[in-house]
């Protein structure tokens, strides 16, 4: 086990590495000026000189990677163009307000999707199965965007149940019920139809068949061989789209007005801001790569076979 975990984690620090040079390179061929963007319109070239050369964009581009990587390497992730204060300040003060959002909605989902997908897959061409079915295929052909104005429509122009938008934190829930909603409801269908696609796999095994021949209940069937073996893709599926949901919603958080990193991502590519947008970057790229390497684990225990491979 310790080998298999060393090799994904040398995986971990490449893909980090990756984004953080694919960042680089985007940004700077993008054909706006950082300190043009930075400056009032009435700046004169000698300001919008002066500034560039502070913000080092003057230097060769391998020596702005350079020291943009060395500053990493020493926990500083650089001061940001556009609020200009440090990077880390900046993702720290948004990353609460991702996460909650992101984290609540998973652990429902958790609670949901998993028994309503192992039921389905059990009871097979039954009533259950039909409405998992029908409720999966009906919301997974709706789109982010339409289901956040629906859900404006339903709950705050219909009814005027809930605010339209904003952010308040646990101390005003109600804020959070739709963007919990619209940034879970997809990963709700995938982990239902992967519960029950798994289930209904792993019961047409032969060694499903010898269990009953050996005499064990079904129940004991279901809960000690069938469920293990399904929950391998679940965890799977899971835990790629917990990564995705952390990284930020964009639409979710422009659309309910939620101070988080997706909306501060897509500022600061508005704005050029080199130093805020590789940080971001990167930090997803942790917190996407940790919640994969976590998966791994936890899959190579459930299954001692990847171990092997």
């Amino acid at each position: 086990m310790g080998k298999y975990i060393l090799k994904r984690v040398a995986y971990m620090l490449i893909v980090v590495w990756a984004v953080s040079l694919i960042a680089f390179v985007l940004l700077r061929a993008a054909p706006s000026d950082a300190a043009v963007l930075s400056l009032p319109d009435t700046a004169t070239e000698e300001q919008i000189e002066a500034k560039r050369t502070e913000l080092g964009l003057n230097d060769p581009y391998i020596v702005q990677y350079g020291n943009y990587m060395l500053g990493l390497l020493k926990g500083d992730l650089g001061t940001s163009i556009m609020y200009g204060y440090s990077c880390r300040q900046a993702i720290m003060s948004r990353l609460p307000a991702t996460f909650n959002v992101a984290i609540t909605s998973a652990v429902l989902i958790l609670f949901i999707s998993i028994p309503l997908g192992i039921t389905a897959g059990v009871k097979q061409g039954t009533g259950i199965d039909f409405f998992a079915t029908f409720f999966v295929v009906l919301l997974q052909s709706m789109a982010v965007v339409w289901v956040c104005i629906l859900l404006l429509l339903i709950f705050t122009v219909k009814f005027n149940l809930l605010p339209a938008m904003g952010y308040k934190g646990w101390s005003r829930p109600e804020y959070l019920v739709m963007p919990i909603i619209a940034s879970g409801y997809r990963l709700m269908t995938s982990l239902t139809r992967m519960g029950r696609s798994g289930m209904i796999d792993v019961l047409s095994e032969d060694y499903i068949t010898c269990t009953y021949a050996r005499g064990m209940s079904r129940f004991e069937v279901y809960t000690k061989y069938a469920f293990k073996n399904a929950l391998i893709p679940i965890i799977t599926i899971y835990g790629l789209n917990i990564s995705t949901m952390l990284a930020g919603a964009v639409v979710i958080e422009t659309v309910f007005n939620i101070p988080g990193i997706g909306t501060m991502l897509v500022n600061a590519v508005n704005h050029r801001d080199y130093p805020l947008v590789q940080s971001t970057l990167i930090v997803t790229a942790v917190i996407f790569a940790v919640i994969t390497l976590i998966v791994d684990i936890v899959n190579a225990y459930i299954d001692r076979r990847m171990q092997l491979n």
